[in-house]
């Protein structure tokens, strides 16, 4: 069973990365455009991935260290055994808007990040992530976790937090593809006026 989780967290994380490198070759007008909301434009959205990724990567990183450390004192069949990976609730995080939430100030894009590091960055940490996997391969992620206050999951382990990361992206995703169809919009209009 952890196994196929495992695969799972991998895909979604694969999947969800190829996704948002995608807008890094969207035209500069696009990802500048700032929509009417006065929300962030692409650019931002990207910087912001990669900021939340980077403190996310602090608790992976500590998390699994931690959990590997446990593997000597817990007894991971019994813990594998009555073992839930919480799908449905870690799923919203990739619903765009589904839920409020005041991120941290040091979270917030500056705007003014080069481009080029922010799409290096993102590549780096899902292989740090994927890294984790491969260093997690029977279940030791399960072994250490950390309350998460986000959307009140409370206390989530290392693979969840994995999984956190690409959700939060896919998010982001979402609401990168709302500043295009709005910019396409708004592009047409001015077309034809």
């Amino acid at each position: 069973m952890i196994q196929k989780i495992i695969f799972e967290i991998r895909h979604t994380l694969d999947t969800v990365t190829r996704q948002v490198d995608a807008w890094f070759d969207k035209p500069v007008a696009l990802r500048h455009y700032r929509p009417e909301n006065n929300g962030w434009t692409v650019d931002e959205i990207l910087e912001h991935i990669s900021l939340t990724s980077h403190f996310l990567l602090k608790l992976i990183d500590k998390g699994a260290g931690k959990a590997l450390r446990n593997v000597n004192n817990i007894d991971l069949a019994q813990e594998l055994a009555q073992y839930v990976f919480e799908r449905d609730k870690l799923d919203e995080i990739g619903l765009y808007k589904s839920f409020e939430w005041i991120r941290p100030e040091h979270m917030e894009p500056t705007g003014t990040a080069d481009m080029a590091e922010i799409r290096r960055l993102i590549l780096t940490q899902r292989n740090r992530c994927l890294e984790w996997l491969d260093k997690m391969p029977d279940g030791e992620g399960i072994l250490y976790r950390t309350t998460m206050s986000v959307n009140n999951l409370g206390k989530i382990d290392v693979y969840q937090y994995i999984y956190f990361l690409a959700q939060h992206a896919k998010r982001h995703v979402a609401q990168m593809e709302r500043n295009e169809r709005e910019y396409n919009t708004f592009t047409k209009l001015s077309e034809i006026l």
